[in-house]
């Protein structure tokens, strides 16, 4: 090689690689500590290897490729505090990049199991969940109550963005829930901007259309952000009557099981609190696969989260809906005058 072309084009200098130190967050960690930064339980952690370690299973170990285990611990440490990519790699021993790619390949894995862990009530479980709800307040009929909560996400760029800027001027996903009497998630709909409210989501979902044309003798409660339906019901905006007032009380203390559903699920999985940096694909994945963790807490029995006040701070952050009722609502609201005189006037 001539001394003109080494001048012109030197010789790059290779870098040795380094492979950063692995932890064993299983072993290390006691179980309060590991519950802590995972949010879940070890033994949930080790059911939850079993059912997706073949989907996620590198072929080799060439690279020091991560084990099953260890792509979900990043995961979870990423769910649980929403920290940039390279903070969570570096909690877990590897560059951000992996880190970033890890993340959406457990994510993508979890959303899978969404039939499994996520899904409407079957005929054999409607009784048992309308006698939960009616222990709860003497509300007949309940099946689910369903609300909207927002998750923060960055801007998304582009023509389209604005579309994600909710009422409180930040930018969100509008994800509507709905849960059982024993907080478990049985539908899900993360696809909407933070734009839309709450009602424009419940329209255009499968949950009502099932409602619709399968549960006829079955209630959804919500609050004043949606309509009355043959289906729904809403509280009053003034009641009046000994009757109407134990259906407003009724109402409230029995939908207040959403609120804490959501409140639990966040508190479990503060990214969601925090927000999701991450492009809007992958953040609606993370609501989701986190909804479908909360539900294998929920069956595993693991604890509810301890309460941060910042972190509440930031869940009970109130989005306000721009409802816009149309000419049919007060012929709907004959359903709900039906179930105040012909069952709460008789309590």
């Amino acid at each position: 090689m001539s001394e003109e072309f080494s001048t012109l084009h030197p010789a790059r200098r290779l870098i040795p690689r380094v492979l950063h130190q692995r932890p064993d967050h299983l072993n290390f960690w006691d179980n309060v500590d590991f519950f802590s930064r995972f949010r879940l339980t070890k033994n949930t952690v080790q059911n939850l290897v079993i059912q997706i370690q073949d989907e996620i299973q590198y072929p080799t170990r060439r690279n020091a490729a991560l084990t099953p285990l260890q792509q979900i611990l990043l995961t979870l440490r990423f769910y649980a505090t929403g920290s940039f990519q390279n903070s969570v790699g570096d909690h877990s021993g590897v560059h951000q990049s992996t880190a970033c790619k890890i993340i959406k390949r457990v994510t993508t894995t979890l959303c899978r199991l969404k039939p499994v862990y996520i899904n409407l009530p079957e005929e054999d479980e409607i009784i048992a969940i309308q006698q939960g709800f009616f222990g709860m307040a003497d509300f007949p009929r309940v099946l689910l109550v369903v609300d909207g909560t927002h998750i923060k996400i960055q801007s998304p760029g582009g023509d389209q963005a604005e579309w994600f800027r909710n009422r409180k001027g930040f930018f969100s996903i509008n994800a509507m829930v709905a849960c059982d009497h024993q907080l478990r998630i049985r539908n899900i709909v993360a696809s909407w901007p933070g734009s839309a409210n709450n009602m424009i989501v419940f329209m255009n979902s499968n949950l009502k259309h099932h409602f619709q044309r399968r549960l006829q003798n079955c209630l959804i409660l919500g609050d004043s952000g949606y309509a009355v339906e043959k289906y729904f019901m809403i509280p009053l905006d003034n009641p009046v009557t000994p009757a109407e007032l134990r259906y407003q009380e009724s109402l409230v203390r029995t939908r207040n099981i959403i609120e804490r559903c959501i409140g639990v699920w966040k508190r479990r999985f503060p990214c969601l609190s925090f927000g999701l940096r991450t492009k809007i694909e992958t953040a609606q994945d993370i609501i989701v696969a986190t909804a479908i963790l909360h539900n294998i807490a929920v069956n595993q029995g693991d604890p509810l989260p301890d309460i941060n006040s910042d972190l509440e701070a930031l869940i009970n952050i109130e989005v306000p809906q721009n409802v816009n009722i149309d000419y049919q609502y007060q012929l709907r609201n004959t359903y709900r005058e039906q179930l105040i005189n012909n069952y709460f006037a008789n309590l």
